[in-house]
């Protein structure tokens, strides 16, 4: 039994333009991260064949692209994206945006950009 937290040594990565994440779990049939995003960032419309994500802000407010609809998602609210949906995530608030995105399974090698 492990216990996490940002402070923990966790493996950091990031990802789109200047965004940040945390893996707390990641294994073949679950990821768990922490993600930070700047002001003004976004990222590249995608699906997903296989993997379900489930995104809950903790700071800031979210519009998410699903399927073509802007969804405002806000602080202490979640989304659930079923798989082969296309969506994104977008910060268009003048404040850091910081979630959690859980992945099941993992979507490791399971991502499909939009080009």
């Amino acid at each position: 039994m492990n216990i996490v937290s940002k402070e923990s040594p966790l493996k950091h990565y990031q990802w789109g333009n200047q965004c940040d994440g945390w893996n707390f779990v990641e294994e073949d049939a679950l990821s768990v991260k922490l993600e930070s995003m700047p002001s003004g960032t976004e990222e590249v419309l995608h699906y997903h064949q296989h993997a379900q994500q489930f995104f809950f802000i903790l700071r800031g407010e979210a519009a998410f692209e699903v399927e073509g609809k802007i969804i405002l998602v806000r602080e202490r609210e979640g989304i659930n994206i079923k798989p082969k949906e296309k969506h994104r995530i977008m910060n268009g608030s003048n404040a850091v945006l910081e979630f959690i995105l859980c992945s099941q399974p993992s979507a490791q090698h399971d991502r499909h950009n939009i080009v």
